[in-house]
Formats: structure tokens, C-alpha cells, sequence
């Protein structure tokens, strides 16, 4: 039989082949049809399905297809959020007094698309950079009586990690409950990965999507983004920075990398630890009770604003900081300031910049001129055009890499975290950020951006035109391929 078997494969195995191409050709293409949304999507994998049927089939199925279905909250976690920060103070009313009027109808978008509710009595304090967001942090988990979360898409095994890991272990030692959640991907930024140090020590620490290969098949293409630290139910840190030495002037000098990161005490919190909880039960399957994990504080101190978290993932929540920049650029009358190392946005994206722009809002958009990745660099190069010819105005900072991603807008509403103006962080990964309604901060941030402005160069068309024909051909190959970079 098994020679029958042998016999019959060697003489027809270009016809299975052949047949195994179709089927799984016409199958990966009607799939793709059928459950993209983004039409120039579904028009690229039916392409690369019917171009090349069998390994574009495989392809698709190991990066094209969304599997991430789980909720990042339920309906009773929610209800459990609600129950035990009493200290929270819903914030129903008009935002206007505290924001400006036009805000109104953006808080409205956002109560759909963040789904946490937005609270007032938050205290939030601007963090600048590693050497004043790590000595916070570590104090933080020094302090820490209770409970300790904490997640990080790089965690290096450098200088500044084992000072983390130092403090994580002294928080477990003396009874304190900690969780480490770390990207797979992010992981192996540093070698050896310092999970390998966390779990000698004890501390329960994990991957976010992997597998006995490092990579969960399924989901290969996914990341979680986000930086978490929670402390004892009232306390969290969140923003755009990783915890590695690079940010630190002390450790690496003048030209250290720069970011911007945020201390948050009061009900927002428990927003951030509910994001992580999720995040750790997906990876996991353990559930971490948010009856023991956020408790009864005591309120923030003052000053305090209304303020919520705003989740994005490959879920339900695909799009969501996607829709909130279409409603803060629809609504902004005056001044619109973008901070981000990597900005690729996408059409509608782009659109909507342009629009402000040509209402008369002044757009600047703040971008390194030195780029920690080259390739994004050079993919963003080739659609600055785009948003320059709309009335935006471009700047790239000389100053050292800045990998802050914020946004203000009429100097009295800010969006401040993990999330990065390109299409892999806008859709596939997994982010969270913050709006902010509160023109002290927005200020804050808006100076903040100003002063990496006046240390820029503006980028103007007549540049852009001025590099050799090779570099804007390099620089428009690469970005065709920006939605996976």
C-alpha cells in the first residue's frame, strides 16, 4: 500500500501541486475579500494570493488574517472597575470649562470608542525622559506594598533593567504581589532576555504571543506596545518610554535618546491596571481580580483633571486612537502639534492633517532628524510631500532621538502614550493612550514640542525634490512595504 501510495505520488505530484494551488488560491482569495475592510488591503493579499496561489495562500495565512478576538474587558470587570475605586468622580458634564467648547463633541466620539468612562481627580505629572521617569518608577516599586504590574514592549538586560529587576525582586521577597508582562519580539532587543532573570528570582513574569519558536504562528504579525507600571491600586506610570539605558543622560551621555513619560495617581489607575489585566489573562489564562488589585486609596492630590485611557489592538478595538485623531483634527479651530518618531500616517489620516490645515489650523509635526530606524526613516521621507503640500508644516529635530509620540491641540486637550502615527501601530498592534482635557497640561506638552521645534530645520518641497533620484527611489520602494515596517 504504502508503495501504491509512493508510486502514485511521484508520478502525479505536479498535478496535486497544481490542485493544492487552487484550492488554497481560491480559497485565501475569497477570504480575503470577504473580511478585509481596507479595500487597497484586500485588493493586495487577493493579488499576491492569485499571483502566486500557493506560498501567497501561506502567506497570507500566517501574517493576513486577523485572529485576535478576545475582549480586552467585560462587561463584569468593567462593573468591578466602577465598585472599588470609590474615590472616582464620573465627569458628566461639559468638559468646555475645563478644555474648550469645541471638545464637547469630541468627548461624545471618545466615550464610544475608548470605552472607559472619563474621570475627573487625576493628578499627572510630566515625566522628562529616562532620568527622571526610572528613578519614579523605581521608587514606586520600592514603595510598593501591595501590588506591583508591570509591562513593557523592550525591557533590556542592561544597566537600567537590572536596576528594575533588582527592585522587582525586593518587592517579591517582601510579599508584594508582581506580575511582569514583556512583547516576545521586545524580548530579544537584549541578550541574554531578562525573563530569564525574573523567573530565577521567582518573579512571575511572561511573554506576550509566543510559542516553543518565539513566535505563535497565528499571530505572528501582532505586538503589544504598551508600557505599564501599576502600584497599589492608585498609582500608575504609562507613556511612550521602554525601560532601557539608552534614555538615560546619567548612564550614556549627552546624546541619550529622549521620550516622555507619565506618573498618574487616582482612578485612572485602575484603567491601566484593567488594560493590563487583560493583556496577562490573553497570555496567561490566569485572571487577576480587580477586587484585589485595585483597593481603597485615598484621593489624588491636586491638581486634578479629567482625564481616561484609550486602548487600540487588533480586536474590538481596531481603529479606536485611529477615529479619536480624526475627531481631534475635525474639531481643532487654532493649533494642532504632533510629536512622533515614526510618522507614516495613512490617507484618511493624512486627509484629515490637510483639512486643518487648509481651514487655517496651524499643523506642525515634529519629526527626529536623526532616526533611530533608517528604514522608517526613509519610508516617511517619501510621503512628507503629502502633508506639506496640504499646509502642514514639517519639522525634523536636530536634537538627539526623541521617541515621544504626543499630540495637543488648541492648547487645552492632549493625547500622550504608546501609540505611533503608522499603520502597524494604528491597526496591528496593541496600544494604549491617554486624553487628556486640561489646558495646564496641554501647555506643558505644547512648550514641549515648541522647544523641539526651535532646535529643527523646517522640511520644505524644494528639499524633498533636491535628493538624487536613487535616494527618492529608495526612499518610495521602502515605503511601499510601511504597513509591515
Amino acid at each position: 500500500m504504502v508503495d501504491l501510495l509512493w508510486a502514485f505520488l511521484q508520478q502525479y505530484w505536479p498535478h496535486l501541486i497544481a490542485l493544492l494551488s487552487v484550492v488554497f488560491g481560491v480559497v485565501g482569495a475569497v477570504h480575503a475579500a470577504m473580511h478585509k475592510d481596507d479595500v487597497r488591503a484586500a485588493i493586495a493579499w487577493v493579488g499576491v494570493i492569485l499571483l502566486s496561489p500557493l506560498f501567497g495562500a501561506l502567506l497570507y495565512a500566517a501574517a493576513g488574517i486577523n485572529r485576535i478576538r478576545h475582549d480586552q474587558i467585560s462587561g463584569q470587570r468593567s462593573r468591578l472597575i466602577k465598585d472599588y475605586v470609590h474615590h472616582a468622580r464620573p465627569l458628566f458634564g461639559d468638559v468646555g470649562p475645563v478644555s474648550a467648547p469645541q471638545f464637547a463633541a469630541l468627548r461624545i466620539l471618545c466615550d464610544k470608542v475608548s470605552r472607559f468612562p472619563l474621570h475627573d481627580g487625576n493628578h499627572i505629572t510630566l515625566l522628562d525622559s529616562g532620568d527622571e521617569a526610572y528613578p519614579a518608577m523605581l521608587a514606586a516599586i520600592d514603595g510598593a506594598h501591595h501590588c506591583i504590574a508591570l509591562q513593557s514592549y523592550i525591557f533590556d538586560h542592561d544597566r537600567i533593567g537590572l536596576q528594575f529587576a533588582q527592585a522587582l525582586r525586593r518587592a517579591h521577597e517582601r510579599g508584594v504581589q508582581v506580575r511582569v508582562l514583556i512583547d516576545a519580539i521586545g524580548s530579544k532587543y537584549s541578550h541574554p532576555p531578562i525573563i530569564d532573570l525574573l523567573r530565577h528570582d521567582g518573579i512571575p513574569a511572561e511573554l506576550f504571543i509566543t510559542s516553543l519558536l518565539g513566535l505563535r504562528t497565528a499571530y505572528a504579525n501582532m505586538r503589544s506596545h504598551r508600557k505599564v507600571l501599576f502600584i497599589d491600586g492608585h498609582m500608575g506610570f504609562m507613556g511612550g518610554m521602554n525601560i532601557r539605558e539608552s534614555f538615560m543622560k546619567s548612564l550614556v551621555g549627552p546624546h541619550a535618546s529622549q521620550d516622555t513619560h507619565f506618573r498618574i495617581e487616582g482612578p485612572l489607575a485602575a484603567q491601566l491596571f484593567a488594560a493590563f489585566a487583560n493583556d496577562w489573562e490573553f497570555s496567561t489564562r490566569e485572571r487577576l481580580r480587580i477586587e484585589d488589585w485595585c483597593r481603597i486609596v485615598p484621593l489624588a492630590p491636586e491638581p486634578q483633571v479629567p482625564a481616561r485611557c484609550v486602548r487600540s489592538s487588533p480586536d474590538r478595538f481596531i481603529a479606536a486612537t485611529h477615529n479619536v485623531l480624526l475627531g481631534a483634527l475635525s474639531v481643532a479651530q487654532h493649533h494642532v502639534r504632533i510629536q512622533s518618531p515614526y510618522f507614516l500616517p495613512d490617507q484618511t489620516l493624512m486627509g484629515a492633517l490637510n483639512t486643518a490645515a487648509r481651514r487655517g489650523v496651524t499643523v506642525d509635526i515634529v519629526i527626529p532628524g536623526h532616526n533611530n530606524l533608517r528604514l522608517i526613516n526613509w519610508a516617511m521621507m517619501a510621503q512628507l510631500d503629502q502633508v506639506i503640500e496640504g499646509g502642514c508644516r514639517v519639522w525634523r529635530c536636530l536634537a538627539p532621538f526623541n521617541h515621544s509620540k504626543l499630540l495637543t491641540v488648541d492648547d487645552a486637550w492632549s493625547y500622550v502614550g504608546s501609540s505611533n502615527l503608522d499603520p502597524r501601530s494604528l491597526r496591528l498592534n496593541f496600544e494604549l493612550d491617554m486624553e487628556i482635557y486640561d489646558r495646564a497640561m496641554a501647555q506643558q506638552l505644547a512648550a514641549r514640542i515648541d522647544a523641539q521645534i526651535a532646535q529643527s530645520e523646517r522640511v520644505t518641497i524644494e528639499a524633498l525634490q533636491a535628493q538624487p533620484y536613487w535616494a527618492r527611489l529608495r526612499n518610495r520602494v521602502i515605503w511601499l512595504a510601511s504597513p509591515y515596517l
